[in-house]
């Protein structure tokens, strides 16, 4: 059996324009050129991560524009017409992201880029689904004839690392993205995946995230692009670069269980740069200093997994930046199957997750897995404040 390609390309540091496409080019070609991958005609869906307002350069949140334009160009290319194309996270002006970064300038530039919440929405069956049997998406998502991930690298408060399947969560409705926490946000990703199927992906990263991300992370600056065919041994690859085997990533590893995809090393060729030469340990969520916030009861049970817990932590996070630590006063946040003494208050305590047993969940249970930083927020809260993000 033939091993998934991966290509890995270098770039200068703090690239302009031309080196980037020149690296994005070199990429693609190094798999066998775009000419294997989209046809003359075709309308192709490049899909960057504009996930919040928060854009300049080395902030490591969004997509590069340059990236995204460089992909767009090697599509045109290739005689096919791409349009940019993105949803924000649940509560975010994606309009607003894009007026606020470079994204403006490349549309003004001539380029299709597309804010999907002022569009229409549809439905998409998904064949085989574990969670879902179909998802509402936009109608642009189902009238593509090609789909192009634009993934940014960077670790995530939730998945230890958000990559190329991650990413096409931005092509959900804000309705579904709630719905993927509320019932399953691993196994909903990989169901999405299967439906979809994209035939390439490209990773933007010269700018990276370590420690809290996907929006308060620390940047690290890799300059690096990464492409490949096989989705899964894309973000096999990129693990790998950041320190992390696959079966630390839920969702990588949700999509090797279900056959989409290799992640063993053996299995995948690189091409371009050695893996070796490239990789630098990221630091992961937890091991983020400024997570530690005094005087908080925290009981994380034994079946917790890593998506409640780092959930829960950058949902103090949020508070923090939103100025909102003092609602924090007295609570009790519980997690998987801890012992829950019998001093502390009912009304104090707050439940999180799928994993805690219904006969332990409180009258604040927040529901998920993992569940939505908002919905932890305001859980906590109450009615005493609505909870916020500070990066709209």
């Amino acid at each position: 059996m033939s091993k998934s390609k991966v290509s890995i390309v270098k770039t200068s540091p703090n690239p302009d324009y031309e080196q980037i496409w020149a690296a994005v080019k070199k990429a693609v070609n190094l798999l066998g050129g775009i000419g294997q991958i989209v046809k003359p005609g075709q309308k192709v869906l490049i899909n960057p991560s504009l996930v919040a307002t928060l854009t300049r350069r080395e902030q490591a949140t969004i997509t590069l524009p340059e990236v995204t334009r460089a992909v767009a160009d090697v599509v045109k290319n290739a005689g096919a017409r791409p349009f940019i194309a993105e949803s924000s996270a649940i509560g975010i002006n994606t309009e607003k992201v894009i007026s606020e970064s470079g994204y403006k300038q490349i549309r003004e530039m001539g380029y299709n880029v597309i804010d999907l919440k002022k569009t229409a929405v549809t439905m998409l069956p998904v064949q085989n689904g574990k969670i879902f049997t179909e998802i509402q998406t936009y109608e642009l998502v189902k009238e593509a004839d090609v789909i192009i991930p634009v993934a940014k690298l960077k670790t995530h408060d939730q998945a230890e690392l958000t990559l190329s399947i991650k990413k096409l969560k931005g092509l959900l409705t804000d309705k579904y993205k709630r719905e993927f926490h509320q019932r399953g946000v691993f196994e909903g990703c990989i169901d999405w995946f299967s439906a979809l199927r994209p035939k390439l992906a490209v990773v933007d990263a010269i700018y990276c995230q370590e420690g809290l991300g996907p929006v308060f992370g620390k940047s690290v600056e890799m300059d690096l692009i990464i492409a490949g065919c096989d989705l899964v041994a894309v973000d096999a690859v990129c693990g790998y670069i950041a320190g992390f085997e696959p079966e630390e990533v839920p969702i990588t590893t949700e999509a090797v269980r279900r056959g989409l995809g290799v992640a063993d090393r053996k299995d995948i060729e690189v091409l371009g740069e050695p893996i070796e030469l490239v990789s630098r340990r990221f630091m992961r969520v937890l091991e983020d200093e400024r997570l530690k916030i005094e005087g908080l009861n925290l009981l994380y049970g034994g079946i917790t997994c890593s998506g409640c817990r780092m959930g829960i932590m950058s949902s103090l996070f949020d508070m923090k930046e939103a100025n909102q630590l003092r609602y924090l006063q007295g609570i009790t946040i519980v997690t998987g199957d801890p012992e829950i003494s019998e001093y502390i208050l009912e009304d104090s305590i707050v439940t999180v997750g799928r994993c805690v047993s219904l006969e332990k969940r409180s009258k604040r249970h927040v529901k998920g897995c993992p569940p939505n930083n908002l919905d932890i927020v305001q859980a906590i809260i109450g009615d005493r404040a609505t909870a916020e993000r500070h990066w709209r």
